[in-house]
């Protein structure tokens, strides 16, 4: 393939890409898109320019525009997030957790954290960031029933293994972590308390799921693009008074973590965060009357969806099983529902222990549908279609044709200053 096609070929897939979404029903719980006016920011100038450093205090010429874009950005975020600290300029989640790790452990030192098999996140683990910081890992016993630590038996090993750094959070994440109690704990042993918000920040800056840095929390850290509405990218944020400490968070992300750190995703941040000061208690409240709303209306549709007997879901995850324990039935099920225009991921159950062949969950987010107008109502239409592929086993194309229809209600983004295309072309 000579250049020329090849350019073509890429560009079409780009724009195919796009065409897919605005026909299908989009659920990767990771996943959101772009306001107009943070879609401007990041499509601009600033995608290929260098500003190292932090803002009035910079290693190249030519930064004074971009320093009153991050300045804005980092005040905007401490109101955001009620913080004392933020740094806005890490190029994702996992970078955020990484610079984390440099700035509050050294290599050797103990931390105990979320098995990825209960729902930890991998950079949680020694795959990880955490095994390329060189940490020492003990994983929380697990309550299956509550989806979360078991607190008790987690007060123990905290006290026991006296952990430098004590992580919480989760990539799935239905529940608030019971956060106060295990940070009174780690704190008597002299530990620092991360929490990876990734997932959940924009709940958190909305005041709908928990407050980790009032819970105990030294240093949280976050997606900017997962249920807070932004481009790809992190944040690192802490309530302390520390300027010891902030310098540390500084360091570890410039020149710790990043070198250049994607200008047009910070001003696409600054954005979003604008956007989400004024916009963001009612879209995080949606977003979990939503998630709540499709546990209740797959159940009735007669799926086993995790955690009934607590609601569901806190968050804006819902979580399904499909079968016994690595029996293959999350990944299979994903696939049908593509097959019919919804978009999943197969995820990981209580009891499963094949991460990639033998999944017998799904993971189910609603950030995106949220985003583009859809309530509680459609959520029980998006439980009847899936019904429909999964238990009715209805011809996939029949199903597909019917939620493209369905889908084209739901174009445009909302919760934004300039509302748009939800899934512009190029």
């Amino acid at each position: 393939m000579n250049p020329r096609d090849a350019t073509s070929k890429i560009l079409q897939a780009v724009d195919d890409s796009g065409n897919h979404y605005r026909h299908s029903i989009p659920m990767i719980a990771s996943e959101n898109i772009l306001s107009p006016l943070v879609r401007r920011a990041c499509d601009s100038d600033l995608h290929g320019r260098y500003a190292e450093g932090l803002p009035g205090k910079r290693y190249y010429q030519g930064c004074d525009d971009f320093d009153t874009i991050e300045e804005i950005g980092i005040e905007t975020a401490r109101r955001v997030f009620d913080c004392n600290f933020a740094n806005i300029q890490s190029t994702s989640g996992t970078v955020s957790n990484i610079a984390a790790l440099k700035a509050l452990s050294k290599p050797g030192d103990t931390i105990t954290a979320v098995s990825t098999a209960d729902g930890g996140h991998i950079s949680h683990a020694r795959m990880g960031a955490v095994g390329v910081r060189g940490l020492n890992l003990v994983t929380y016993p697990w309550d299956e029933e509550r989806m979360e630590p078991d607190i008790d038996a987690s007060l123990s090993l905290i006290r026991d293994n006296e952990p430098n750094l004590v992580l919480f959070g989760q990539s799935v994440f239905l529940f608030p972590t019971p956060l106060r109690e295990l940070s009174d704990a780690a704190h008597e042993v002299g530990s620092r308390v991360m929490y990876d918000g990734a997932h959940v920040l924009g709940l958190i800056a909305g005041g709908v799921f928990q407050d980790p840095l009032r819970e105990g929390a030294d240093v949280m850290t976050g997606s900017s693009h997962k249920t807070f509405p932004g481009p790809q990218g992190g944040f690192l944020l802490s309530d302390s008074e520390d300027a010891t400490l902030h310098k540390r968070l500084n360091n570890s992300i410039f020149p710790g973590a990043c070198s250049s750190y994607h200008l047009h995703h910070v001003a696409g941040k600054a954005v979003a965060l604008a956007e989400f000061e004024q916009f963001g208690e009612d879209y995080a409240s949606d977003i979990v009357k939503n998630a709540k709303a499709l546990g209740a209306a797959l159940s009735s549709e007669g799926f086993d969806v995790i955690a009934e007997e607590r609601g569901y879901t806190e968050s804006h995850q819902v979580l399904t099983r499909h079968g016994g324990p690595d029996s293959g039935s999350g990944m299979r099920a994903a696939q049908t529902l593509e097959d019919c225009g919804i978009i999943t991921n197969m995820n990981m159950l209580p009891g499963d222990t094949k991460a990639m062949s033998g999944p017998s969950g799904l993971r189910l987010g609603v950030p995106e549908l949220t985003r583009v107008g859809m309530g509680v109502d459609e959520m029980q239409d998006v439980a009847r279609f899936f019904a429909r592929a999964l238990i009715n086993k209805e011809e996939p194309s029949i199903v597909k044709s019917e939620v493209s229809t369905f889908k084209s209600d739901f174009q445009t983004v909302r919760y934004c200053f300039e509302e748009g295309p939800a899934y512009p072309g190029i």
